[in-house]
């Protein structure tokens, strides 16, 4: 049986993943910008955050979760001024200057990638919401009392999550030496106003 927990965990991470939101954009954007790796690490920080609140449904930890839903407003409002901010800066990006790091962005540059999705993912209150509901519709708030399964569970989501990350930074990077200076250009206005949208849908709805 504890298998079956991170297999389904792994389907959970994965379906979860895959939709394109404002973290996919973003994943594409760095990818073709700073190459493979800047976009793969932006999509595990979507990852971890999918993780964690995995842990809270497969740890039964309802109280954080209750609490972090009954503050949805003000994650919302978080995550919303955060993606207009990403959105004013990806459409000012200059494309020369994203050449200039495409080689090697550096440590700081990964480091900021990474968090930047895991704060979006976090203050987004429907990931919350759809790991509770799909936990509950699988039956899988209980897993069995054993941390094991519970931990079993928690891995698959952040293995499945990941691996959805790794196939589209993967893919885009493919077409990454086709990207010139002005078709990145208009993929950095792009972006930018799809981020920008997300944010005033986040605030607005």
């Amino acid at each position: 049986m504890e298998p079956g927990f991170f297999l389904r965990g792994l389907l959970i991470g994965f379906s979860i993943a895959a939709p394109v939101g404002p973290i996919g954009v973003l994943c594409i954007r760095r990818t073709l910008a700073d190459g493979r790796l800047a976009g793969l690490v932006s999509g595990l920080g979507a990852a971890t955050a999918d993780a964690i609140y995995g842990s809270l449904a497969g740890f039964g930890l309802t109280l954080v979760a209750n609490f972090l839903v009954s503050q949805q407003a003000w994650l919302r409002l978080a995550g919303g001024i955060f993606l207009l901010y990403l959105g004013v800066k990806t459409f000012l990006s200059r494309p020369a200057g994203e050449a200039a790091q495409a080689v090697n962005p550096g440590s700081r540059g990964l480091w900021s990638a990474y968090l930047s999705t895991l704060l979006l993912t976090l203050t987004n209150p429907l990931t919350i919401l759809s790991f509770a509901a799909i936990f509950a519709g699988l039956g899988l708030a209980e897993t069995g009392g054993t941390p094991l399964s519970a931990g079993l569970l928690v891995l698959g989501v952040f293995c499945g999550s990941a691996s959805w990350w790794l196939l589209l930074s993967a893919g885009v990077s493919l077409f990454r030496r086709r990207v010139t200076p002005t078709v990145l250009h208009w993929v950095n206005r792009i972006a930018g106003l799809v981020i920008l949208g997300f944010g005033i849908v986040a605030l607005v709805v």
